[in-house]
């Protein structure tokens, strides 16, 4: 499955972990020690939400590209 669902990445001080959220999908998040594997368990999670709430009979979000931030 290819990826294209926008992911915010960024380090946590608090965590002393890299974070990744996927805004277009709702309370979709992930975390690494490394950037590389923040993005990996992410890809996986995404994976793993639109799996459950297509078993759930839930809508699933066209991925939108490139999100705009005020």
């Amino acid at each position: 499955m290819s990826i294209k669902y926008e992911m915010v990445i960024y380090w946590s001080d608090e965590d002393h972990t890299f974070i990744v959220e996927v805004p277009e999908l709702p309370g979709c998040m992930a975390d690494g020690q490394t950037y590389q594997e923040a993005v990996a368990n992410a890809e996986t999670v995404i994976q793993e939400w639109i799996e459950t709430a297509k078993n759930l009979g839930r809508s699933i979000p066209e991925p939108k590209g490139k999100l705009m931030y005020a």
